[in-house]
């Protein structure tokens, strides 16, 4: 898992009812996501409403994915037409700024 590149998405949106397209958007990413090299180039994908939080910022939903690869990560951003897809779901949703989004190649990975 230290050389996987885990993404993590934030979203602004306050109505539960756009959560839940979220949630949708995100369950048919992962059914759907084309295959590289003849396997799915998304390792794993959490996402849900983010928990009540005074330090959330007002995010309120979260994406996380993990890639093999900086590579596929960059193919998941400028050519899988699902993940195109889920994009024209978010901006058609009451979105409060824009998602917020990091990557990183974790140092230490411990526990389960």
């Amino acid at each position: 898992m230290a050389d996987r590149v885990h993404r993590i998405t934030m979203f602004k949106l306050p109505k539960s009812e756009d959560q839940q397209v979220m949630i949708k958007a995100y369950e048919k990413l992962w059914a759907a996501q084309p295959k590289r090299d003849g396997k799915p180039y998304i390792l794993s994908m959490t996402a849900g409403p983010a928990e009540a939080n005074e330090r959330s910022q007002g995010y309120t939903f979260v994406a996380k994915s993990e890639f093999a690869s900086v590579e596929d990560m960059k193919f998941y951003d400028d050519e899988c037409e699902v993940h195109m897809e889920l994009k024209k779901t978010v901006m058609s949703l009451q979105l409060d700024g824009k998602p917020l989004m990091v990557y990183l190649k974790p140092k230490i990975v411990v526990g389960a």
